[in-house]
């Protein structure tokens, strides 16, 4: 019998790589097609034509343009001296993505593809820094300049939607929710909830926020925020969406604001590697840190960490279901565009038709969630936080260890598909203090959706536990 049960996974994974393989051919080929058909629509709606990532352009720095600068020993990109970006704050892997038939071409090397012909991010040489085309374009509109050719991004763009939920009257801040003590009174501490990927904060306030105690709503503030392009929060399309700049958002949105004070972190998937950044940022302030299923892949020796992780998130097979999503996600950019579009641009359609198909009887907050983004601050955010924090994540991690205090419990259900509980076991390793509890027949939403009383219990003792 089991022998008779290996023989058939193993005949099943034979033929989910056989029609994996043929599946994503097929979409390298449509994705060379939709970026000409993008490329022209682009044209039309917006008058310019908008380079993109599997583009060959690209540009050298050149006084009046780029300005290339030397800051704490990392590479600082400016256009007229505006605005600026880091340079390792950018992931290779926005414009290196290679074909599936490049990839299985012992020859070939994993940066000759479709979407590599770029040339690279940055190409340093002792007198030019070569930098992308579309992120130059993207820096040129933050400026606010244009050279006829190229001009700033108009947003929200044609392709996006342009409700006012999805594009707020208050750009400079993030949509937080709060709530304070029930009585009014002063809060001894606060708490921080962060999203992950495709979501909104309707996450954890439609799901926690309500089982929370009325004890425990009573000495403390709850935050719970929609991220940079997320929810109803500012989506810029002149961002470049890195960790750097959802740090700084969150830093201006709640902690400066509302003059935050000592503070617990609760974050899902992605916000994991946000409430890290912050963590070591406020070392002094943060008493506890919550990871819900953190994205975290340790690097072998000699690989690329960028690439590592972009193949561990999205490892372009068909099934199980929830990697073929992420894979048409983070392999193809315009591919990417055309599912936001039908989605994204038109979410109060499906929110609506949902409402009506249910009879009004199923909450739609995930919904609401999945839907309130842009292309431009999903794929920046994929690449530039997942796989660009492949080295950041690391420093983070034995910094937390080494100089915090704080209390660091990891969730992660046993059914999570897309992210495997290794990689909460793989936290552990770096941080031996942690404490990791694996929740049997959850996944990676079902990990809080559905056992937020259980949850909001447990974060209540993980809140009150005094560490010193």
């Amino acid at each position: 019998m089991a022998a008779a049960r290996s023989a058939l996974a193993s005949a099943g994974c034979v033929a989910n790589e056989a029609v994996s393989f043929v599946v994503f051919v097929l979409l390298d080929a449509l994705e060379v097609l939709l970026c000409g058909v993008y490329k022209v629509a682009d044209y039309v709606a917006e008058g310019a034509w908008r380079p993109c990532y599997c583009s060959s352009s690209a540009e050298a720095a050149a006084p009046g343009k780029i300005v290339v600068s030397e800051r704490g020993g990392s590479k600082v990109v400016s256009v007229l001296s505006n605005t600026k970006v880091h340079l390792e704050d950018i992931s290779d892997t926005l414009y290196t993505r290679p074909s599936v038939l490049s990839s299985t071409a012992a020859t070939s090397p994993p940066s000759s593809s479709y979407s590599s012909r770029c040339g690279g991010n940055v190409r340093a040489s002792a007198s030019a820094v070569t930098v992308h085309s579309a992120i130059v374009q993207i820096l040129r509109g933050k400026a606010g300049v244009g050279d006829g050719e190229h001009k700033p991004y108009p947003s929200p763009r044609w392709s996006d939607c342009h409700c006012a939920n999805c594009n707020p009257a208050d750009t400079d801040r993030l949509f937080v929710h709060v709530e304070g003590p029930p009585d009014g009174g002063a809060a001894e501490e606060d708490v921080l909830f962060i999203h992950g990927f495709i979501s909104s904060s309707g996450f954890w306030t439609e799901t926690v926020l309500p089982h929370v105690s009325r004890e425990a709503r009573a000495r403390r503030r709850l935050f719970a925020v929609d991220l940079l392009g997320f929810g109803r929060s500012p989506k810029p399309a002149d961002s470049l969406y890195t960790l750097r700049e959802h740090v700084e958002m969150i830093e201006r949105s709640v902690i400066e604001r509302y003059k935050v004070g000592p503070f617990h972190i609760v974050a899902h998937s992605l916000g994991s590697i946000l409430a890290l950044a912050l963590a070591v940022k406020y070392p002094a302030a943060v008493r506890s840190i919550t990871l819900v299923a953190p994205p975290y892949f340790p690097v072998p020796k000699g690989e690329t960490g960028t690439q590592h992780v972009l193949r561990a998130v999205a490892p372009r097979r068909v099934w199980p279901a929830i990697a073929f999503g992420a894979s048409v996600a983070c392999w193809y950019e315009h591919l990417g565009r055309t599912v936001s579009i039908l989605l994204c641009k038109n979410h109060r359609l499906w929110e609506l038709a949902f409402r009506v198909f249910t009879l009004y009887r199923v909450r739609t907050y995930l919904m609401d969630g999945f839907f309130c983004h842009t292309h431009i601050a999903s794929w920046h955010t994929l690449h530039n936080i997942i796989c660009g924090s492949a080295g950041k994540i690391e420093q983070c991690l034995e910094v937390v260890r080494e100089q915090l205090t704080c209390g660091v419990t990891i969730y992660h259900g046993s059914d999570d598909e897309l992210l495997p509980v290794s990689c909460s076991y793989a936290v552990q390793s770096k941080i031996p203090r942690a404490n990791v509890k694996v929740i049997d027949g959850r996944d990676h939403v079902t990990i809080v959706v559905r056992r937020q009383k259980e949850l909001a219990r447990e974060l209540e003792e993980i809140w009150d536990t005094k560490r010193t």
